[in-house]
């Protein structure tokens, strides 16, 4: 899969989770096959204005690229105040996103709420496409509501704003992420436009992965909630959309392991304190469905130590 000059090894992409893909995390993904990953959101504003915890945010190891940083505001003239520290940057794809439903975004301007005003989120795009030294694509949604769903024509939008590729969540700004992913707009879409559609949504299996790609003939599948403690999701599917081949889940054994890593890598980049406290959803995801877990998830919710949250995740072997 191309998206401007930049090919990819994989069309499996991991999404952009808020709070849930930063540094750590992608490096497990990277681990598992992850054929482009894309950071949290980073505000335009927040980096124009300097804001030092952005800058962390930002943050792209050499090992994980290609990577895709992601981009949120509504202000032409901030993104293109900011383009020359952002081409400065070690992203290889500029992601703008115009989905977010998160209610302190939207009420900015800014996520999904651009689909409601596409003049402005074309002025957007255009600033940033002209100002950008590398390839730039837009994630956006079904459409705001059911009375208003515009993704075909916005996605037409992007295409001639000079948008390199397109990622298209199948839900409305009003479904949040409840109620199921509706894919025939993602399939639309793609027939509407030249460049390469992503489709996003409700990607939980291999099968759902084989499933989306023949209903809209997407050039890329994008999984975010399905790789929460299950990274192995995008080895699984990248191995199956390669070679055809299904591969076994991971073991009890493989998933602690991982669980374990990651909470390493937390550890390493974030430290001790802030690692734990981030730990506890994670673990929560990689125990889900471990047979006598719940005691041991309930432990390290309350654990300050880090030696005692890697004793209580090698614990859970002890349990099988």
């Amino acid at each position: 899969m191309k998206i401007g000059t930049f090919e990819l090894g994989s069309p499996v992409i991991l999404g952009p989770m808020a709070g849930v893909t930063d540094l750590p995390f992608r490096r497990i993904c990277k681990e598992y096959g992850a054929g482009l990953l894309v950071t949290e959101m980073v505000s335009a504003r927040a980096l124009y204005y300097g804001d030092k915890k952005t800058a962390r945010i930002m943050r792209i190891e050499e090992e994980e690229r290609p990577v895709a940083l992601q981009l949120f505001g509504n202000d032409p003239e901030v993104f293109v105040a900011i383009m020359d520290q952002i081409n400065g940057h070690n992203h290889d794809i500029l992601d703008i996103n115009m989905g977010c439903p998160a209610p302190k975004i939207v009420k900015n301007g800014e996520g999904s709420a651009l689909m409601k005003d596409p003049k402005k989120a074309e002025a957007l795009i255009k600033a940033v496409v002209k100002h950008s030294t590398k390839p730039v694509t837009v994630k956006f949604r079904k459409g705001w509501d059911d009375d208003n769903i515009n993704a075909v024509d916005f996605a037409a939008m992007a295409e001639a704003a000079g948008a390199d590729a397109v990622a298209v969540h199948g839900r409305t700004r009003e479904q949040f992420y409840s109620g199921k992913a509706d894919w025939d707009i993602i399939r639309r879409v793609k027939e509407k436009v030249n460049i390469p559609v992503i489709g996003n949504g409700d990607i939980f299996s291999v099968d759902d992965a084989i499933a989306m790609k023949e209903q809209t003939n997407c050039d890329g599948l994008m999984i975010a909630r399905g790789v929460q403690g299950n990274p192995w999701l995008l080895r699984e599917v990248s191995t199956y959309m390669a070679t055809g081949e299904r591969i076994a889940p991971p073991s009890v054994e493989e998933r602690i392991r991982v669980a374990s890593k990651h909470f390493q890598y937390l550890l390493e980049v974030k430290g001790e304190r802030i690692g734990i406290l981030e730990m506890r959803k994670h673990a929560a995801w990689y125990l889900k469905g471990v047979p006598r877990s719940a005691a041991i998830r309930n432990e390290i919710n309350r654990s300050t130590s880090a030696e005692e949250v890697v004793k209580l995740l090698e614990s859970a072997l002890e349990l099988q």
